[in-house]
């Protein structure tokens, strides 16, 4: 599932719903899912939330952020729409995914970041499936644009007000059809430069130029 800003206890574990009759405690997914693992306590269970930065995590957790520390799994309370015991079973795995890039990162207190362990993705571009890509394409300038980003990465890693969690990802560089001269082109001017190096580089006139002009290279002589 995803996070946002109007996501709340309510909507993640449990809360009050409109009916036709009046209200109703409804479950939500975390719970339900708690509920599942812990009728089968012999396989793992992941509960994934993607842009879990992007939720106000204090207001969504409630009392769960004691519930979901390692020493505390399994323990039960009372939480607050029920008198019936609920805890987050051992067997269930919390997964949050977010950029760390994202100035919404701030709203991650130490609180919660104590409670997972942290694990960082780079760029793939180096990665065996890239490489199966580049091969499966066969295309020079498709190539020549993936050493460019690659520059440019090297770029935004050095500059301190930006860092590796800047970094330009293979996702950008990674087409569901025919890479050609039009795609290519699309991906420098409307997926790379305005809102990506536009942006780390908005008041750095030199970076910025220096990488528009190995990108635009790409096709220049075309």
């Amino acid at each position: 599932m995803q996070f946002h800003q109007n996501y709340s206890y309510e909507d993640f574990i449990q809360g009050y719903r409109p009916t036709d009759n009046g209200f109703k405690i409804i479950d939500g997914p975390f719970y339900k899912f708690c509920k599942k693992a812990e009728a089968d306590p012999e396989n793992r269970y992941f509960f994934i939330i993607d842009e879990i930065n992007r939720g106000n995590l204090s207001k969504i957790f409630g009392e769960l952020l004691m519930l979901i520390e390692a020493d505390k799994r399994g323990d039960e309370i009372k939480i607050l729409y029920s008198d019936i015991p609920f805890s987050v079973p051992k067997n269930l795995y919390l997964i949050g995914m977010m950029n760390t890039a994202d100035r919404s990162l701030a709203m991650i207190d130490y609180a919660l970041r104590r409670r997972f362990s942290f694990f960082e993705f780079e760029p793939a571009f180096d990665s065996e499936g890239f490489e199966r890509l580049k091969i499966l394409h066969d295309n020079e300038d498709y190539n020549k644009l993936i050493s460019e980003v690659k520059f440019i990465n090297e770029m935004i890693q050095n500059d301190s007000s930006l860092g590796d969690g800047c970094a330009i990802g293979h996702s950008f560089l990674c087409p569901d059809g025919k890479i050609d001269e039009e795609w290519i082109g699309s991906v420098i001017e409307y997926d790379l430069i305005p809102p990506l190096v536009k942006e780390y580089w908005f008041d750095n006139k030199t970076n910025f130029d220096v990488c528009c002009q190995r990108l635009q290279s790409v096709l220049s002589n075309k």
